[in-house]
């Protein structure tokens, strides 16, 4: 896997908060794991560990919500991606807005989207959310800089095992 490991290192994916509600029950997470995946119909998918607590209330959720951070943003990404909602209330200090279908957005970030959950695929460790966009918005002009990239959260620890 030495040759793999050396491609997957080029790589600097934007990264995301992807937030769920189901049963009274909201989580987030900082995924790293997510891409367009069809023109016509517009898709995007968003992978989540089948070990988090995103994912358990995500797969009981109609929609998800994906938010892309500014670089910085890093505090929120800490929040997101080092502590887990098993333990932590990540939304407790934040101010999420309801939007279509019950999902939380978090509007201080440069762009996101509302998607309606159209399939799940498994691949892996992680299951893909293939997400059909009904609503977005952010704030473009506030945050006109770069977007946070994987290599701006390598000292985040994960607030869950990764294995």
């Amino acid at each position: 896997m030495a040759g793999m490991d050396e491609f997957v290192d080029r790589l600097n994916p934007e990264m995301y908060v992807v937030t769920a509600a189901a049963g009274g029950e909201r989580a987030g997470c900082l995924v790293g794991f997510a891409s367009q995946c069809s023109l016509r119909p517009v898709r995007f998918v968003v992978w989540l560990s089948e070990l988090n607590h995103t994912f358990r209330v995500a797969r009981r959720a109609d929609v998800l919500a994906v938010h892309l951070l500014g670089r910085e943003q890093h505090a929120l990404a800490e929040l997101f991606g080092g502590r887990t909602g098993d333990r932590t209330d990540k939304f407790r200090d934040l101010r999420p807005r309801e939007a279509d279908g019950g999902a939380l957005v978090l509007d201080d970030v440069p762009a996101w989207f509302v998607g309606r959950i159209v399939t799940r695929v498994g691949g892996g460790d992680h299951i893909g959310f293939v997400l059909d966009p009904v609503e977005w918005g952010g704030h473009r002009a506030a945050h006109g800089g770069p977007l946070l990239r994987r290599t701006d959260t390598a000292a985040i620890h994960p607030g869950h095992p990764v294995d």
